[in-house]
């Protein structure tokens, strides 16, 4: 179940401008803080962040969200200041508008390129996903509270999208302040905090936190 075109194109968007401000005011120190993601400091999360965006463009899609293509677009930005990395940003988010705004309903239907296992659609709900999700990996690295704002609602729908792909279920998800949203042909309702689900299921944090019925790991 992906959300509708005229959501997930504005806020992927908005995303990727709030993921800028997050990291355009950093300093040395907490660019090279440790995230959560295993072997990365900050500024690796800021460069796989930007290199993703940066290869859709580009149309240099193949194995995009790939371990292989993350340490790519990690690596090609290695070194590079907050502010450096926030001028990439920009000018490639200018450029994915312009490219977004050609899609019609037939496109977003339509197989996703590169490989990626669902419609368009489905993919840049994927990068929306992405964005909101690593902005919470700096969010949580440097002390801060998460966001609960949009991003929570699309990434909740691209998890049940993985979950389903790999056969997980039948459920529905049930969180406060999130439609229901069904994984497989919708079963037993999973309710909960949202982003606590998310963190779980993208291996972030305890499994058991979700009780007997973990774990649950889109990457496992």
């Amino acid at each position: 179940m992906t959300l509708p075109r005229s959501v997930v194109i504005p806020g992927l968007l908005a995303e990727l401008e709030a993921f800028g401000e997050l990291i355009a005011a950093l300093d040395g120190s907490a660019w090279g803080s440790p995230t959560r993601c295993q072997g990365w400091a900050v500024g690796d999360v800021a460069g796989h962040v930007v290199g993703s965006i940066a290869d859709v463009v580009s149309g240099q899609l193949e194995g995009l969200g790939s371990p292989e293509a993350t340490a790519r677009e990690v690596a090609e930005r290695k070194g590079r200041s907050p502010a450096e990395l926030t001028q990439e940003l920009a000018a490639v988010t200018k450029l994915a508008a312009d490219l977004a705004a050609v899609f019609d309903d037939d496109t977003w239907d339509a197989p996703s390129p590169g490989g990626y296992n669902g419609t368009l659609g489905q993919g840049v709900e994927a990068l929306w996903y992405d964005t909101y999700l690593h902005a919470d990996d700096v969010r949580a690295a440097l002390g801060r509270p998460s966001s609960r704002g949009p991003g929570l609602r699309a990434s909740v729908h691209h998890v049940a999208h993985e979950l389903d792909t790999r056969g997980w279920g039948p459920a529905t998800l049930a969180f406060e302040g999130i439609e229901e949203v069904p994984v497989g042909a919708g079963g037993t309702k999973r309710t909960g905090d949202a982003l606590e689900f998310v963190l779980v299921a993208t291996g972030r944090t305890d499994p058991g936190a979700l009780g007997p019925d973990g774990p649950i790991n889109i990457y496992a």
